[in-house]
């Protein structure tokens, strides 16, 4: 909202801050508001910021908060109901300042998380103690945030500690030291992981290989064992003809012949 006002005209956000400006002359020794005919250009103008202010900040408001600030008399009252109603009061701000103190000092990396979210949560509790009037150097910050790191970023921190001035070196640019590393880090990783993924799956193939030549050799193994069997066993048979053959010629008897049979001489009988 300050820089969007500021954009448009400093002095509207000067009657903000400090109150509506009315000019005023001396009259006995007691000033008095001068009449709007005798304005000058000068003055009206600044007049008129006052005005403008309290237009902006009404097309700003839904209409619940319009009503909370409806009878002000001027931009300043105005924003200041606002801002005790969205910030609190000095001891509301102060117990938040605390708040967010203690949390700044607890401050550290979580488990998994990336130095984008470490940023964006740093630099959130950094800007609303600021708002809330800490203030901060650039080392005091820069020391907390590679203290905040865990420790497989300590080879980093080492590195960075010694290599640069933390006295004036940024937020934003250590950050992007950090998330530099982090990147690179990540890289090594994937590679690391698309080489045991490869190397995995060559093992499986050359097991795979190996499974199927161990098949295949049985395949053959028992074919050969079943035509080593099948020709036994018809060895086995021929033989076993063979010997019924001559065990049948050994008692098979001859056809009985009389020789002592006589034959007629007349009739051949």
């Amino acid at each position: 909202m300050t820089i969007f006002i500021e954009s448009i005209n400093r002095g509207i956000w000067n009657a903000i801050m400090n109150g509506p400006y009315i000019p005023v002359f001396v009259v006995n020794g007691i000033s008095v508001a001068k009449p709007f005919y005798e304005l000058t250009d000068v003055e009206n103008k600044r007049i008129q910021y006052d005005c403008v202010a309290k237009n902006i900040i009404n097309l700003a408001l839904n209409m619940d908060e319009f009503f909370r600030v409806s009878q002000c008399s001027s931009a300043k009252e105005m924003w200041d109901i606002l801002e005790v109603t969205y910030e609190g009061t000095t001891d509301v701000k102060r117990a938040r300042k605390h708040a967010l103190i203690q949390e700044y000092e607890l401050f550290r990396m979580q488990q998994g998380e990336s130095i984008a979210d470490v940023h964006k949560r740093f630099t959130h509790i950094v800007n609303h103690l600021i708002r809330l009037g800490k203030q901060f150097d650039k080392e005091e910050l820069n020391i907390k945030i590679l203290k905040c790191l865990d420790r497989s970023w300590q080879p980093k921190v080492t590195a960075i500690s010694e290599s640069r001035d933390l006295t004036t070196l940024t937020t934003a640019t250590l950050f992007g030291k950090v998330r530099e590393h982090e990147l690179e880090m990540t890289r090594l990783k994937e590679m690391e992981s698309a080489e045991k993924k490869t190397r995995s799956l060559a093992l499986k193939s050359k097991a795979a290989e190996i499974e199927t030549s161990e098949d295949s050799s049985e395949e053959d193994s028992n074919y050969e064992d079943i035509s080593l069997l099948t020709k036994q066993f018809q060895k086995f048979i021929k033989l076993n003809r063979r010997a019924k053959n001559q065990q049948s010629k050994r008692y098979t008897r001859k056809p009985y012949s009389n020789s002592n049979k006589l034959t007629c001489y007349g009739c051949g009988k």
